[in-house]
């Protein structure tokens, strides 16, 4: 049966378990010399509407170390459901590859690509789900922390497409996580029921608020992003008013754990969400966290096309 990864919601937690155990394994294999062409003859087609510097170049080197390809289709060449119907590009990429990878901008576009398509579909970024970039999250929290049941992870900032893959993920491997969003900027009314009802499952607490002060306390791990995505961009001048006191800044992390760590899945804003002191401080983890979106890919292309 052929098996997309569309959002973290469709997974159930041993499947997430799974993924991770076998990029853990992959990266130490990697470490050791080098992993072994278990993709050797197969193709990753990846759709981009959108600019990508950790998406593209871990996809593709992902695949190249596995002993696979990849190709990259711009924004120009397909103009995904303009010059060809979504559909339509389904049925045609997946005659010739043996996975899609494909960031967009409407999440319904990615759905309809799995739909009409011939092999998985991977969500590499839409505006409801991150759900590469937050496997990428969760194997960085189980290095750097050992486990992640029990932890309390904190989100300081917009209600956006990352939250929500870490609020399905995090409820459903048992971490606490608190929100704190500005007013109005909340997580959408259905990611919070499903978090939820996956919290409630797995015996973990979820926390949707205002106040960041509150939601870093005792907790293990710090995340933010910008403050305007992608797509955006209209709502900047709104924005920059609206969200300064969600900042990451030294005074904040002091009221977490003294261990805890902070995270960003990037690019960074610096001086806006989070300042130079906490992004390249003793806390911080984003490159190392950058780094494992290419080994947390790794494992989900061998679990997807080598059946690991």
């Amino acid at each position: 049966m052929k098996k997309d990864l569309l959002s973290l919601a469709d997974l159930s937690a041993e499947e997430i378990w799974h993924i991770l155990n076998v990029a853990q394994e992959l990266k130490e294999e990697w470490q050791a010399g080098g992993n072994q062409p278990i993709l050797m003859g197969k193709t990753l087609g990846m759709i981009f509407q959108k600019p990508s510097l950790r998406t593209r170049v871990s996809f593709e080197v992902a695949m190249l170390q596995l002993g696979g390809e990849a190709l990259y289709l711009s924004p120009d060449e397909i103009q995904l459901g303009k010059r060809e119907s979504v559909p339509d590009v389904a049925r045609v990429l997946s005659r010739y590859v043996d996975c899609i990878m494909a960031r967009v901008f409407a999440h319904k576009d990615v759905e309809t690509l799995a739909a009409y398509s011939r092999v998985p579909v991977i969500n590499g970024l839409s505006d409801y789900s991150h759900p590469c970039q937050a496997l990428a999250d969760f194997f960085t929290i189980l290095e750097k922390k050992g486990t992640l049941r029990g932890l309390k992870l904190a989100w300081v900032g917009d209600g956006n497409n990352v939250l929500t893959s870490l609020l399905f993920g995090a409820t459903k491997l048992g971490m606490d996580i608190a929100a704190a969003t500005p007013p109005g900027y909340e997580p959408a009314r259905e990611v919070q029921e499903l978090a939820f009802r996956f919290a409630k499952e797995s015996g973990s607490t979820v926390e949707i608020g205002h106040d960041p002060q509150a939601a870093v306390n005792n907790a293990d791990v710090i995340y933010t992003d910008v403050w305007t995505s992608m797509g955006q961009e209209a709502e900047k001048e709104q924005r920059l008013k609206v969200f300064p006191p969600y900042q990451v800044n030294a005074a904040l992390v002091a009221r977490a754990k003294p261990d805890v760590i902070v995270m960003h899945c990037l690019p960074a804003h610096r001086g806006e969400e989070i300042t130079d002191e906490v992004a390249d401080g003793p806390h911080s983890v984003l490159f190392d966290q950058a780094e494992n979106r290419l080994h947390a890919q790794k494992g989900l292309l061998a679990v997807l096309l080598a059946n690991k």
